[in-house]
């Protein structure tokens, strides 16, 4: 397991130490984090691997800013998540995270262009600047030619482009992916995989759920969960 320095390491981006995470369901209290401690290299491209209830989606959850610990210490790009209340944390996971999800979670109403610049649009973008920014990010995952087009009016590969255009729209520091490839077709993920893997070859730091082994040998690091713990981190040669 990589050691936790104090402060964190230079080369750290994310850092959990002793991290619990408890939720009470009536009498009962489910452990779904047993004291988690680990820091995640700045660049690196992370696959976060366990059977289900280990932990790894609850873990990411935490890192992602959308779920709190109970106990323990977080530490995102040298910010005490702790410290922030829930306006100053939603603000910080708006300009320094983006998501993609397996669900693809676009809004319906809104057509490509807009789901894009959805979090531009809570950053107080100016309208053009956002538009010019989701055209390219459009451009860039191949949907140029479907900027006007509703998510119902797209295959499930496309909804995922988006969601990937849009999780890169404030140029996050880190990259969060759960199950990226769940709802596609073999080659479909293949596609959005390869994104990921060029995004990480220009430096961008990358946390992903996965169950599948071959989704997970894209990454540079396979982090294992079992029962609310890391039971070992395993490094690409």
């Amino acid at each position: 397991m990589a050691s936790l320095s104090h402060p964190p390491a230079s080369s750290a981006i994310a850092v959990l130490e002793n991290v619990t995470k408890i939720y009470e369901m009536g009498d009962a209290r489910v452990h779904a984090l047993a004291g988690v401690s680990v820091d995640f290299e700045k660049g690196a491209f992370y696959a976060i691997m366990g059977a289900s209830g280990s932990g790894k989606s609850t873990m990411l959850n935490v890192l992602g800013c959308l779920d709190r610990p109970t106990t323990g210490r977080f530490v995102l790009e040298d910010q005490d998540v702790a410290l922030l209340d829930d306006d100053d944390l939603s603000e910080f996971r708006l300009r320094h995270l983006g998501f993609i999800f397996q669900s693809f979670n676009l809004v319906a109403q809104l057509t490509v262009r807009e789901n894009i610049e959805l979090p531009l649009y809570y950053l107080g973008w100016d309208a053009g600047e956002s538009a010019q920014r989701a055209d390219e990010l459009a451009e860039r995952v191949g949907l140029a030619d479907r900027l006007e087009h509703r998510p119902a009016e797209l295959s499930g590969g496309q909804q995922q482009r988006v969601a990937f255009a849009r999780a890169l729209a404030n140029d996050p520091l880190i990259l969060l992916a759960d199950e990226p490839t769940g709802n596609l077709d073999t080659s479909t993920g293949k596609q959005i995989m390869r994104m990921l893997a060029d995004l990480h070859e220009q430096g961008k730091t990358i946390l992903m759920v996965t169950h599948e082994p071959d989704i997970a040998e894209y990454a540079t690091h396979r982090l294992y969960m079992r029962d609310g713990l890391i039971d070992r981190i395993e490094e690409r040669g």
